[in-house]
């Protein structure tokens, strides 16, 4: 009996890590229904016009990468397709690397895109709040050259970009302070440039009531979630989609597994009270 309990939990290990496995090798691309939250997102990227300069804050580390980075490539593509140029900033310092390698890998299906021209990323800096006050005075004071020591003035795509008020919207992708709630009080309510973003799924419900009539906050993605839904309606089959995919198959099997031990337990009851 010992054995046949052992041999059972292999058998049911396996099977998940096939489930969750094959998903990721070989993506399905199952969608679900998009929450209003995330449509708000994308109707703000969709509907702005082109060559219109945007901001994505990279407020987190690699800690949290997993549910924030496929928002990074998802954004940056949709601004992308939009030709809206694009401006990393980071209030986290492991935020430029995440935002270098949100660049490379959205660069593969966009070759053409220059940085200077199409993107730029311009670093980080210490100073949360005040940091972002400054930037409503002046981004050149703040960061006079970007990550590659190029001169503010230099960088063709910021030449009529002075201070927050000539972007046309912010996005902070965030996993704590300093991130969104920065970006909201200082550059939404003293600046009133549009304000998105996305953070994880624990702290989603935080966010939600600002997402209200008055758009304190222009949507939200939450978690993985939400990033597959922003993947669904940009037409992109990214590592959220696959991801979400695995975790599917995975709670399904789970619920097979319990549906058939509850069966067992049922039918061995039966066989002992007969």
């Amino acid at each position: 009996m010992k054995l046949t309990a052992i041999v059972e939990r292999r058998i049911i290990y396996s099977v998940l890590l096939l489930a969750v496995a094959l998903p990721l090798i070989f993506p399905i691309g199952w969608t679900t229904e998009v929450s209003d939250y995330t449509r708000i997102v994308y109707e703000l990227v969709e509907t702005t016009p082109e060559d219109k300069v945007v901001i994505v804050s990279f407020d987190y580390d690699p800690s949290t990468m997993t549910e924030l980075q496929p928002m990074a490539e998802a954004m940056i593509e949709h601004a992308w397709k939009r030709n809206q140029k694009v401006i990393a900033t980071a209030l986290w310092p492991m935020g430029v690397q995440m935002a270098e390698q949100a660049f490379t890998k959205v660069l593969l299906d966009y070759p053409e895109k220059k940085r200077g021209e199409d993107f730029v990323n311009l670093g980080y800096k210490v100073g949360g709040m005040v940091t972002v006050q400054a930037m409503g005075r002046n981004l050149m004071e703040v960061y006079p050259t970007d990550n590659q020591n190029t001169a503010y003035q230099d960088i063709p795509m910021l030449k009529n970009v002075r201070r927050l008020k000539d972007v046309a919207w912010i996005s902070s992708l965030s996993s704590g302070v300093p991130g969104i709630k920065e970006w909201m009080m200082v550059a939404r309510d003293n600046y009133q440039v549009p304000v998105t973003g996305g953070c994880t799924a624990i702290s989603a419900p935080g966010f939600f009531p600002y997402v209200n009539e008055q758009r304190q906050l222009y949507g939200l993605l939450g978690g993985l979630k939400g990033a597959s839904e922003y993947e669904s309606l940009i037409g992109r089959l990214g590592s959220a989609t696959t991801k979400m995919d695995a975790q599917s198959i995975a709670h399904l099997l789970i619920l097979v597994f319990i549906g058939l031990g509850n069966y067992r337990a049922f039918r061995n009851k039966r066989r002992q009270n007969s």
